[in-house]
């Protein structure tokens, strides 16, 4: 599998490239739907709010177009440390450096806070309304109704409800994507399916089963910080990964909670993790994960900047 190579390419004649952004308010099935687009989990996810916090970019590549997704982070105005504030500017740049834009709403409910994201799209770029968790809808008579709903509030360039954790109809919706990209040859390797570095997808990884393990008992002023990343070749050719990790909290209260009895948490955490790094990298993980104090990170610029927020 290849997650980091360009490639120089040469396009067949029609072929199409370009960036799509997937935006929503936290918790509509944006990054489940990426993940489930290129066919590999990259974005995390978990049931919590405002698990994404960069952007991340999954490629998908066909015989006839490049698609180069970007997993944003759900828009939101709850809190207002630089932390959030870095992440709403990380979507309205994004928005503006892309061909084309997936807004994506869960299937039956339209309410303001799906409007204030709408409200910021481009109306330069072509909006394409991703009904989501359509299977998930109690009454599917209720559904063209709440398409004709929601068509009134934009001038979508197509309207495809699907299901992303269930693959449905995402066939439909690449379908409808591709005559919005430009032609252009492809920017990236027809293998690589994303830009990010492994070092990146290793602290997301872990902050996903943080998020997962925890559920409510989270801080949510957490981060993941990779201290150190070190690839190597085994006498048996095997690939290996030696990783140190720290986890970082705002209060010497929360250490516990993460780290659990007999540090129970912390170790179940870094084991789901180590096995999910070892199928994306194809290598053999050595994870080890520890929790710091850093008060206050997400409230300094600096180091919102310093963690890749920027």
């Amino acid at each position: 599998m290849n997650i980091l190579k360009h490639e120089e390419s040469t396009a067949v004649d029609g072929f199409r490239c370009g960036f799509v952004a997937i935006v929503g308010q936290p918790n509509v099935g944006k990054s489940t739907l990426m993940n489930h687009l290129i066919g590999q989990k990259l974005s995390i996810t978990s049931r919590k709010a405002q698990t994404t916090r960069h952007r991340i970019t999954g490629i998908l590549t066909s015989e006839t177009a490049q698609f180069v997704f970007v997993d944003t982070p759900g828009f939101q105005k709850r809190f207002r440390n630089a932390l959030n504030q870095a992440m709403n500017r990380s979507v309205t740049t994004t928005l503006a450096d892309v061909d084309a834009i997936l807004f994506v709403v869960e299937a039956g409910r339209f309410g303001p806070a799906d409007q204030a994201v709408l409200e910021l799209l481009p109306k330069d770029r072509p909006v394409i309304l991703v009904i989501n968790k359509v299977d998930m809808l109690p009454n599917k008579s209720a559904l063209f109704p709440f398409i004709e709903e929601v068509a009134q509030s934009f001038n979508f360039a197509a309207i495809v409800p699907v299901s992303a954790q269930k693959g449905l109809k995402l066939d439909v919706l690449v379908s409808a994507i591709e005559p919005l990209l430009p032609e252009s040859v492809p920017m990236f390797g027809e293998d690589q399916i994303t830009d990010r570095n492994e070092r990146f997808l290793a602290s997301e990884i872990i902050r996903e089963k943080i998020f997962r393990m925890m559920g409510e008992e989270l801080p949510y002023v957490m981060a993941v910080e990779i201290e150190k990343f070190e690839e190597e070749t085994l006498a048996d050719g095997r690939e290996l990964r030696r990783i140190y990790a720290a986890i970082l909290v705002d209060r010497e209260n929360q250490k516990p909670i993460l780290i659990g009895k007999n540090g129970a948490k912390l170790k179940k955490i870094a084991t789901d993790a180590r096995i999910d790094m070892e199928k994306l990298f194809d290598a053999k993980v050595h994870l080890e994960v520890w929790v710091k104090v850093k008060s206050g990170w997400a409230d300094d610029t600096r180091l919102v900047r310093q963690f890749g927020y920027e």
